[in-house]
């Protein structure tokens, strides 16, 4: 699918200074974070893969937000991740305060200039707070649904840098679903956002017969790929020969909401890598924890991992 370029507006914010675009630092134990009573209201990592998929014209471009509590309760680390044709990363620290009267708060921060990545976990006095930026609603047991103050956002976003684009101006968490409006988003119209899910991680094994397509299986000519690990939300993986060249033949995995129906299904494909074409298909229900299938000249079996750290 062809991404097309964010409008004028976004694109006079990429040609700023990128700021805060570092890699991600280590995640903190979640545990740690939820020590001191305070339940974390993120955690994993969020793909839009159905919606660019769906979309009915090219203007929705990949975008994935990964979450991590910190071991600070009430702190968390975005890090979010645009592929479209001009690419992009910006991380923040998010940090929740909840008032007597139920509402929360969300205040977004943005490294200093002078920051340098040393693999620890991050020091949150260093970072700055965007006070203006910050996003006020209300917290569920099932959800949050917090946004800024557009005007006030407005005045201080053009001084971040590139990474302004990427700063989350409306946030509705429901579950395993997170709709986030970016700030550039404002420049695709006022319902615009990114629609995105949890990506669940599932691990498995596939045993591709060295025939391929025409092989025939009483010949037990089995090549096998194990400790294999795909994401639920788009997720790829190229399957090879027993010596390591690439076979042809990929997997992906993938959530998808059948029109026909309004269906939502969770959907494993064999793919031929040269012309991206599905060869075939199994599908199961969303929150199944295991999916198959077998071709006769290829077999594979995945199972939901009781790791779902990011890779």
């Amino acid at each position: 699918m062809n991404i097309q370029k964010f409008p004028l507006l976004v694109c006079a914010i990429l040609a700023l200074a990128l700021v805060g675009c570092k890699n991600n630092p280590p995640r903190a134990d979640v545990q740690a974070a939820a020590s001191s009573g305070q339940r974390a209201l993120f955690d994993g990592e969020y793909d839009n893969h159905e919606q660019v998929v769906r979309a009915d014209t090219a203007v929705v471009a990949p975008v994935r937000i990964r979450i991590s509590p910190m071991s600070k309760a009430g702190w968390y680390v975005w890090t979010v991740d645009f592929s479209g044709s001009t690419p992009l990363s910006a991380r923040w620290l998010m940090r929740s305060f909840k008032s007597v009267d139920g509402s929360v708060t969300l205040t977004p921060y943005r490294a200093p200039a002078d920051a340098v990545d040393s693999g620890k976990e991050i020091d949150p006095d260093s970072w700055v707070a965007l006070d203006a930026c910050s996003l006020h609603g209300s917290a569920t047991a099932d959800g949050l649904h917090v946004k800024v103050d557009l005007a006030s956002c407005t005045t201080l976003a053009p001084g971040i840098g590139a990474s302004a684009a990427l700063l989350p101006i409306d946030i509705h968490h429901d579950g395993e679903r997170l709709d986030v409006r970016l700030y550039a988003d404002q420049a695709r119209g006022p319902d615009a956002k990114v629609e995105a899910r949890r990506v669940r991680w599932f691990e498995g094994w596939a045993a591709l017969h060295g025939g391929g397509r025409s092989g025939d299986a009483s010949s037990k000519d089995w090549h096998m790929n194990r400790e294999l690990r795909l994401g639920s939300e788009g997720g790829r993986v190229a399957l090879k020969w027993r010596d390591g060249q690439p076979s042809g033949y990929s997997l992906m995995l993938e959530r998808a909401t059948y029109r026909d129906g309004n269906v939502p299904v969770l959907k494993l494909s064999v793919l031929e890598d040269a012309t991206g074409s599905t060869i075939s298909y199994a599908w199961s229900n969303p929150e199944a924890e295991r999916i198959g299938i077998s071709l006769g000249w290829i077999q594979v079996g995945l199972s939901l991992s009781a790791n779902q750290a990011s890779p």
